[in-house]
């Protein structure tokens, strides 16, 4: 070997594969403006859609008069509810088996719900053509409490099926009732509370909240009357699915609808279900033939596309006086808004919700939710988390914390007496799931050292005594969250929208150059995809990720997939991506032997090259490889180099984390200062951990948001208060606190390369360790449980009701 030979690890180190640092290759184009937006798009005699809204929560449509806005010039149409039910399209299924109007039919059941669609020239005629849109309404009684939803005198919300006994999962309790969804054992679980030396109950409440994307949900429809297709640009974070729907609702030919999603600015859940915008400018594209826009403004996406959250949940933990839990009881009222829209597979009305034992052994539990409508906007999204991961582990951390003070344990200590054990994996929860892998006291006790948790604890301890003796006005609280998350939706036997499976997909092709393109059933709305899914490729193949391209987002090219959402990316389509290279390698061996003159079994895979076994200077590199594939394969062997994989996986994946947050609150004016935010998290093998570190930097601050502010808020006659961002609290840089971020590894032994995912966990996690540290600021005052958001206001509010005012 002469010295320019390069080693190994320069030849591992090119590649720039898995577990490199290697920058986001999207950024060149974001950060020069040169991304691709749907409002971006122009085509030729294209015109803009925009929608009359309801100002009532709760009202009948008594006459709409559109004649003033089609008199204006430039307007093209204007529908209504009664121009789709002939087309069948006034009403659309949604992914939880439920129904939506498309456009409000007789009564409208939220405020600002989308009653009629103008069509004019540009966007600013058409706004203009809104208001003279006449609508005469007939108020009726508005329900925005979800705990009176089922009393006997609620008012009935939906007329249209309120004879209905039976609703997608089963009998109904009441008109609003929307289901009832139990897991576990419940005789066994209430045996053991009867029993039990020390037990809690608490009402823990996850507020109404958004996601709020940097880009609001937008499309733009073009159809071709004389092709007979359909093209359909949009923020669609499962374009696959919305062709599909799209195909079902409109009878256009799968084939001929054609969906795009270009760069999207932000999904976080809000961008998976379908909107009546896409209908309204689909119909509208039908029967003006022209191409039409609809791009909703702010106010509109928090006032009207999906919600998250919207739980209360009634929580109960049994346990020994030694503080070894026994048993978990936990009922929800999840208010679901108007129509149940929620995001969720199929199966599963309450997403994940069953995640709710979290890290901790519990023998039995029973979990029960019911499911209510309101007159509030319809949703309840995937907000960074995977199906109602967050709630649940909202749900447990806060309620392991109000048992440890029951206990006078500190919550520390209560953890680790409750921990799956590693060898317990893998672990089948008391409500069904099966933990594939993790080594929770490692990291516990890797991050309590980090931080010095004794130190901290002694720490506060002292500042307890000077408060007392009224030598400061500060509280400091210690907030842990230790969180078992649930992503890679999923295996088809357990999880489907609408009837597809949630396998996800990759076809790989090695031009004879010996580049690559990449194209995925999944679509990146910031993630990084076109950086990660490369660097698999990349470890793979042998062939450096700079010349692999990743394309995604257009389903006249990707193969068919489930899309990008709680944390499924690189969990199912990354193995997707790993298995499709793996067959290309395959092959590639056969070549490699021919070329090389041996057995298929006489070479062995060496980083970029199939080497002779014993003689690692007879090599064939992946791109040599790459060329004869094309032009010198073996006899009998078809010619190229490319594959395709469907991955449905066995198993979800399960990453962790240990989160600690220390936060100072003054109780005069109830501001909150986090003094430090640590976070370790365990996501299986790591990719890329720049892109790991900047995912759990945006998931929490996110939680942040969530937990110290951020609220969809409405008064008792169903008017939103906050639907702008002038009111609602969205963090800047001057707010967010400094993020300390850690890790473990333990990869997921089913996963072709170890891989969990990561993008929801710090949502997933931050939420309750930001919520623990301020109720543990407050916890040796005996305030009881402090509900969220934990704003100045509120904080403000729990200091006069301590009687800590002058």
């Amino acid at each position: 070997m002469n010295d320019m030979t390069p080693t190994q690890a320069e030849r591992a180190e090119k590649l720039q594969g898995m577990g490199c640092r290697r920058k986001r290759v999207e950024d060149v184009r974001f950060t020069q403006g040169r991304g691709s937006y749907v409002d971006d798009l122009k085509l030729p005699h294209m015109v803009f859609g925009d929608f009359v809204r309801s100002p009532h929560a709760h009202a009948r449509i008594v006459k709409i008069d559109a004649s003033k806005a089609l008199a204006m010039k430039g307007v093209r149409a204007v529908l209504t509810a009664a121009d789709l039910k002939p087309l069948k399209l006034h009403y659309m299924p949604t992914l939880a088996g439920d129904v939506a109007a498309v456009l409000a039919d007789e009564k409208v059941l939220f405020q600002n719900q989308e009653v009629a669609f103008v069509v004019a020239d540009d966007r600013y005629i058409a706004a203009d053509a809104v208001n003279l849109v006449e609508v005469e309404y007939e108020a009726l009684p508005v329900l925005v409490d979800p705990f009176k939803a089922m009393a006997p005198d609620a008012p009935v919300l939906r007329e249209d099926i309120m004879h209905n006994l039976v609703g997608a999962h089963g009998a109904r309790k009441h008109v609003n009732h929307v289901f009832n969804w139990q897991m576990g054992d419940q005789a066994a679980t209430d045996a053991v509370f009867q029993q039990a030396d020390v037990t809690i109950k608490e009402m823990i409440s996850y507020h109404r909240t958004h996601p709020s994307p940097l880009e609001t949900c937008q499309c733009v429809a073009s159809m071709d009357k004389i092709k007979g297709e359909l093209s359909l640009w949009g923020t669609f974070q499962a374009p696959h699915v919305v062709r599909t729907v799209v195909s079902l609702l409109s009878g256009i030919p799968e084939h001929k609808v054609h969906v795009i999603a270009p760069d999207i600015g932000g999904g976080f859940g809000n961008k998976v279900g379908v909107y009546p915008g896409y209908v309204c400018a689909i119909v509208a594209s039908i029967v003006l033939g022209i191409p039409v826009k609809w791009v909703e403004d702010r106010m509109e996406n928090l006032s009207s596309t999906s919600f998250a959250r919207d739980y209360h949940m009634t929580t109960e933990i049994a346990a020994a006086r030694d503080g070894k839990v026994l048993a978990l009881r936990v009922h929800v009222l999840a208010d679901h808004g108007a129509f149940d829209a929620c995001a969720d597979p199929t199966k599963w009305p309450a997403g994940f919700m069953n995640i709710v034992t979290g890290s901790y052994d519990f023998p039995v539990a029973h979990l029960e939710v019911d499911g209510v409508y309101t007159n509030k906007a319809p949703g309840g999204v995937a907000y960074r988390c995977s199906f109602r991961v967050t709630e649940a582990a909202y749900c447990i951390e806060r309620a392991m914390d109000c048992l440890a003070q029951k206990l006078a344990m500190d919550p520390a200590d209560l953890r680790l007496r409750n921990f799956i054990q590693p060898e317990q994996f893998p672990y089948n929860s008391a409500l069904g799931w099966e933990y594939d892998s993790g080594n929770y006291p490692f990291a516990m006790q890797k991050a309590m050292d980090a931080i010095d948790y004794r130190g901290l604890r002694a720490e506060q301890k002292a500042k307890q005594a000077a408060f007392q003796r009224g030598e400061t006005r500060e509280l400091m609280g210690i907030g842990i969250s230790f969180f078992t998350e649930i992503v890679g939706a999923g295996p088809s036997r357990n999880c489907d929208i609408l009837g597809v499976g949630m396998f996800d997909s990759a076809e790989i092709r090695i031009h004879p150059t010996g580049s690559i393109i990449a194209r995925m059933g999944t679509k990146s709305q910031g993630q990084g995809h076109e950086t990660t899914y490369a660097q698999v490729i990349a470890s793979e193949l042998g062939i450096p990720a700079d010349d692999i391209m990743i394309e995604e987002g257009n389903t006249d090219t990707a193969p068919y997939g489930l899309g990008s959402y709680g944390s499924r990316s690189t969990p199912v389509a990354g193995a997707a991506t790993a298995l499709a290279a793996r067959k290309i390698k395959a092959k590639a061996q056969m070549i490699a032997a021919h070329l090389l003159e041996v057995s298929d079994y006489d070479v062995e895979w060496n980083i970029d090259r199939f080497e002779v076994k014993g003689l690692p200077e007879k090599f064939k590199t992946m791109k040599e490889i790459a060329w004869a594939a094309y032009n010198n394969v073996p006899a009998g062997m078809e010619p190229g180099l490319e594959a395709v994989n469907y991955y449905d996986p066995p198993n979800m994946t399960y990453p962790f984390g240990a989160y600690f947050c220390v936060m100072d609150i003054d109780v005069d004016t109830g501001v909150a200062k986090t003094r430090r935010f640590y976070a370790l998290d365990d996501c299986g093998t790591r990719i890329n951990p720049m892109i790991i570190e900047g995912q759990v930097h945006g998931g929490l601050t996110e939680a942040f948001a969530i937990a110290m502010g951020q609220e969809l808020s409405y008064d008792e006659t169903g008017n939103i208060t906050n639907a702008s961002f002038m009111d609602f609290f969205i963090p800047t840089a001057v707010e967010t606190p400094k993020w300390e971020t850690d890790f473990t590894v333990t990869p997921s032994p089913h996963h072709p390369i170890g891989a969990k995912g990561v993008g929801e966990s710090p949502n997933v996690g931050g939420v309750p360790a930001f919520s623990n540290a301020v109720n543990d600021a407050y916890a040796f005052l005996n305030a009881g449980h402090i509900q969220m958001p934990h704003d100045n206001w509120r904080l403000w509010t729990v200091g006069e009701r301590l009687g800590l005012h002058a």
